[in-house]
């Protein structure tokens, strides 16, 4: 038994290294762009538009408190919401950036504040460097005015 306990703890672990270290050269180039929902609350979005991914992130204390705007969020625990939240920046984020026909086929929970979702697009991928839309009048904590 105390040897199980000592290969899932070293499975976790690991698990955690390798999804730092996915999360880091996936999306640590990416400069990331800020959507809200009905919460009012920012999730920062870093995607990468080549292999149609992206990185929904939350914050430390929107994971604690909640949304404290929006009846679809009032009064539940963050941890009950967390899912739909996610998903629904993610929807956002693609509406918001002309890309409405676009679907969401996958995602991956790293942790309470990390997810990518994976997505497919009718339009070709864009060639890289092309221009792409970024979200008006948005400003992303820490970063100041894009």
């Amino acid at each position: 038994m105390r040897r199980l306990a000592g290969a899932l703890v070293l499975a976790l672990t690991l698990g955690g290294c390798t999804g730092f270290a996915y999360i880091s050269k996936t999306y640590v180039s990416l400069t990331p762009q800020v959507v809200t929902i009905g919460c009012k609350d920012p999730y920062e979005v870093y995607d990468q538009r080549q292999t149609r991914s992206m990185l929904v992130v939350s914050n430390t204390l929107r994971e604690v408190t909640g949304c404290s705007v929006g009846e679809a969020f009032r009064g539940r625990d963050p941890a009950e919401t967390r899912v739909e939240r996610f998903r629904l920046a993610a929807r956002t984020y693609l509406d918001e950036t002309v890309r409405e026909d676009c679907r969401i086929v996958g995602e991956r929970v790293f942790n309470d504040l990390q997810t990518e979702f994976r997505y497919t697009c009718a339009a070709p991928i864009e060639p890289r460097g092309t221009t792409v839309p970024r979200l008006p009048g948005r400003i992303n904590p820490g970063l100041g005015p894009r």
